[in-house]
């Protein structure tokens, strides 16, 4: 038994759920309706048929039933009541009617969707969405291994198309003039359903026909009608109002499945090419199935498993007949394989159609309601409304057609944007244009050195500070070192050099720092005048001025340019006119049908209904045929315009301006992305400095800090050093011995101290109410708790609003290629320490003697402008509010 080359995995067939409602009570309304315009005996006569109405809508309401048969049945007879229902009782909001029923239906497709209307057409719509519903999981249910199974599934499919189309047809359009609908129920919808379905129903007859061991030309038409309904069914849906209504497994599936089998007559086709010996126009058949196959396999989210198997073993199948082919034309044949675009269209063959519904849901011969004689004008209403809809429905259907004609021809065409560029009025794509907005902003590459200027004042102020610090540092040295010269041993306190030992290894560092970032600096200066001349197309205001134009041409034989340009113009005009007035017809229909009362002049009348009708539809056959005379002119006006076209892009070479536009285009987007790429390196250079400056301000305070507590003990121990010489020192031996050992056993475990009446004060550098740090081992840039970000390179924190360094920047991570120092151990900002004592003999913060207590510790907290501010602020990363991609937060 022959197989379809993709196997009989692409038997995976959709199925859809029904439109769920809420509970509602028909009865009492229709028997109170029944009592009061009739009569009591009359309700009571129609209570069985009032109580049947009762229970298949209860019946509807309860999901699901025992069996898909038993379902079918139900929606089918619900619908020929409701049919009945509907010329017996005027159901709508009028105070006259029957006004306290609700009907409420959710989108089958997205359930927090509802329709809630006062009237019977959403009723039957939803039955007949159901009834179409059940019929597909009918033909999902039975047996499709089997060609029997196939069969009926393809006969459950008809049906369900049928009940689809039914509902296009027949109740869409009502449904949809209330105010609360759903998507479902759409004209569109009902219509993508129906070609689904066919698809289907079609797929099912193929795999039949594959089984009986029909010819591969067969096969081949049948198997190319499947991927049409795909295609058909797959447009409806990417188009509006269904484009966004269903879910991206439902995309897939079609996809797949056109492809699929398109992919699969290109196959069976190639057989057959064979077998004629025209292997030129087999091997361009099967490259077209393998080319789609692979545009295919670009979108397979939410496929199911087994179409994704059945195109792999397909396209195995297809490259193994082209490698045969390509042998045999190459060695035997020699014939030239024509392109793709010169192929005629695979045929192909429908063997389905939808069922015809009418029948089914003929409604003329139930009993129900028989003996209840409905109003005269109430029946009249309904059949002038099915009229104006009917009428309304085709010419708006007309109208959008001729609209959507329009569209397509003018783009084939590139009308009116020739003419626009050729008077100067063109414009940028979107996208492109709002990144171009968005440099020009923030400065435009003119505004570069501004901010390089910034990078170099930063820099200066940053040497100025280690300068100063280095200044202030070799001050204290000198002086330590001319007491110690003078009073010898008797000058005991450490040497100034083993305590600013790592103070001045930190400064090392800083200007280490600075180095490598002035490395950097020139290389960003260096990029902006590489790339100045690229970038200052941008500075071009507006932007448009840099768009090449569309030029006449230089010579001309006849001069007539001019008038071709005139005569296209003009045709544009007349067609621009033509759809204002379209446009303006359909308003006319909808608002004459809004306006459209005619109920009083039914109950008022005493002729004959049908001259009311006719003399009422004259006014809507009038605009029928404006619509009419429109779309005529349309035609002839565009094929006139199509003439008038193609002497206009002869005349003015079209075709080499728009090779230079898209050439244009591309030289923007470069100058875009060096400008966004050197505008962040000069944020992060600017970031950098300012870190840098804040830890170099906090080292400088240090040393200030450092300097003064220095001076203060240098007069302490002065005074002392004086005192001791002239035999009026008040400190005995113990004392004194104590004072030599001063800066060994302060700070150190078991260490005491002799009481002095004076409150003690602690070494400068413990802050108040903190746990003791390392001297100026491991200084912390801002507190005790806090970690100076490191100035090479500003990790993005979750709250910044800085973007990570990006590859390439001169101020990117190590790993990128900075130029910038990584962290290294000893870096100017390292984490913050633990709590240890400070090591012997290099703690400078001791007290001059036991008890010693200088002025600096009662104003310890920093005064307002003890040093410098930054003298510029981060600036903002280049991001423009609702710009375009190039500048969102990555």
């Amino acid at each position: 038994m022959a197989s379809s080359a993709s196997g009989t995995a692409t038997n995976v067939m959709l199925a859809i759920f029904e439109k769920k409602t809420t509970q509602i009570d028909l009865y009492r309304p229709l028997r109170n309706y029944i009592a009061f315009n009739y009569s009591e005996r009359e309700a009571q006569n129609l209570e069985d048929d009032l109580q049947t109405v009762k229970q298949l809508r209860s019946d509807v309401e309860r999901q699901p039933d025992p069996s898909l048969t038993t379902r079918r049945d139900l929606l089918q007879n619900y619908f020929k009541a409701l049919c009945l229902v509907e010329t017996r009782f005027p159901i709508s909001p009028d105070k006259d009617h029957i006004n306290t029923v609700t009907f409420v239906w959710h989108d089958a497709f997205k359930n927090k969707q509802k329709a809630s209307q006062q009237n019977i057409h959403l009723e039957k719509a939803a039955v007949l969405f159901n009834l179409g519903a059940v019929y597909s999981q009918i033909g999902l249910s039975y047996d499709r291994a089997t060609v029997d199974g196939r069969r009926q599934a393809s006969h459950a499919f008809i049906a369900a198309a049928g009940a689809f189309a039914f509902l296009r047809d027949n109740a869409a359009t009502k449904a949809s003039i209330g105010s609360s609908t759903t998507v479902d129920l759409s004209v569109e919808c009902a219509g993508m359903l129906e070609r689904l379905m066919l698809a289907q129903a079609q797929e099912c007859v193929f795999e039949n026909t594959i089984a009986k061991g029909s010819t591969p030309g067969v096969c081949a038409k049948i198997s190319r009608q499947v991927g049409l309904y795909y295609e058909e069914a797959l447009a409806t849906c990417n188009a509006p109002p269904l484009n966004q209504h269903f879910d991206r497994g439902w995309i897939s599936h079609m996809q797949l499945k056109a492809a699929l089998f398109y992919a699969e007559t290109c196959y069976r086709y190639g057989l057959e090419l064979h077998e004629k010996e025209e292997i030129a126009e087999e091997i361009a058949r099967l490259k077209s199935g393998i080319s789609a196959l692979s545009e295919a396999k670009k979108n397979t989210k939410g496929a199911a498993a087994q179409i994704l198997d059945a195109i792999s073993k397909l396209d195995v199948h297809l490259n193994r007949n082209l490698e045969r082919a390509v042998k045999e034309n190459d060695r035997v044949y020699l014939m030239r394989v024509p392109s793709p675009g010169s192929l005629p269209p695979l045929p192909a063959f429908s063997m389905v159609k939808p069922l015809a519904m009418s029948e089914v849901l003929d409604a003329s011969k139930e009993k129900m309601f028989a003996s209840l004689v409905p109003d005269s004008s109430a029946k009249a209403l309904s059949r002038y409304t099915e009229m104006v809809d009917d009428i309304i429905r085709t010419q708006a259907e007309k109208l959008q057609q001729a609209s959507e004609l329009t569209r397509v021809r003018l783009k084939e065409m590139d009308l009116p944007e020739s003419i626009l560029a050729l008077e100067g009025n063109f414009t940028l794509p979107t996208d492109l244009k709002e990144d171009v907005e968005a440099v020009q902003i923030c400065g435009g590459p003119a505004g570069l050195e501004a901010e390089l200027q910034q990078l170099k004042d930063l820099k200066r102020v940053n040497q100025e500070i280690l300068v100063q610090i280095e200044e202030l540092l070799q001050k204290e040295a000198r002086e330590d070192a001319q007491f110690r010269s003078q009073f010898g041993t008797r000058w005991t306190r450490p040497q100034s050099s083993t305590l600013t030992k790592n103070l001045q290894d930190r400064l090392n560092r800083f200007a280490g720092n600075m180095k490598q970032a002035a490395d950097s600096d020139a290389r960003i200066e260096r990029s902006v005048r590489e790339h100045l001349a690229l970038m200052s197309i941008l500075d071009r205001r507006p932007i448009e001025s840099a768009l090449p134009t569309l030029a006449r041409p230089i010579m001309s034989l006849d001069a007539n340019e001019d008038a071709i340009l005139g005569a296209l113009k003009q045709s544009l005009r007349q067609l621009e006119t033509l759809g204002a007035q379209r446009a303006g017809l359909e308003d006319m229909l909808k608002e004459m049908k809004r306006k459209d009362d005619i109920l009083p002049k039914l109950m008022t009348s005493t002729g004959s209904y049908e001259d009311l009708f006719r003399k009422e539809i004259s006014k809507y056959d009038l605009i029928s045929e404006d619509i009419a005379h429109n779309i005529e002119a349309q035609e002839q006006l565009l094929q006139q315009i199509q003439a008038q076209n193609a002497e206009f892009a002869a005349i003015f070479n079209l075709e080499d301006y728009k090779a230079s536009r898209e050439k244009c285009y591309k030289q923007i987007q470069a100058a875009i992305a060096k400008f966004r790429e050197i505008k962040e390196n000069i944020n992060e250079g600017l970031k950098f400095y300012v870190t840098l400056q804040d830890a170099i301000t906090n080292v400088k305070q240090q040393c200030n800090d450092f300097v003064m507590t220095r001076n203060i003990q240098c007069k302490e121990m002065i005074e002392d050093v004086h005192k001791k010489m002239a035999g009026l020192s008040f400190q005995d031996t113990k004392t004194t011995g104590a004072y030599d050992n001063n800066y060994r056993s302060v700070g150190q475990p078991g260490s005491q101290q002799p009481t002095d009446p004076r409150p003690q004060t602690p070494p400068y550098y413990h802050p108040p109410e903190q746990p003791a740090i390392a001297g100026y081992t491991h200084p912390p840039p801002y507190s005790s708790t806090q970690q100076m970000p490191s100035p090479y390179h500003v990790p993005p924190q979750p709250t910044s609003p800085y973007a990570p360094p990006q590859a390439g920047s001169p101020y990117a991570p190590p790993q990128a290629g900075s130029p910038y120092p990584p962290p290294q151990a000893g870096s100017p900002y390292p984490p913050p320490q633990t709590q240890q004592q400070p090591p012997a003999n290099h703690d400078y913060g001791q007290p001059a003697y036991p008890g010693w207590r200088g002025p600096y510790y009662n104003a310890h907290a920093q005064q307002p402008g003890s040093h410098p501010r930054p003298p510029y602020t981060i600036p903002g990363q280049y991001r423009p509010p609702q710009q375009g991609g190039y500048y969102k937060q990555q």
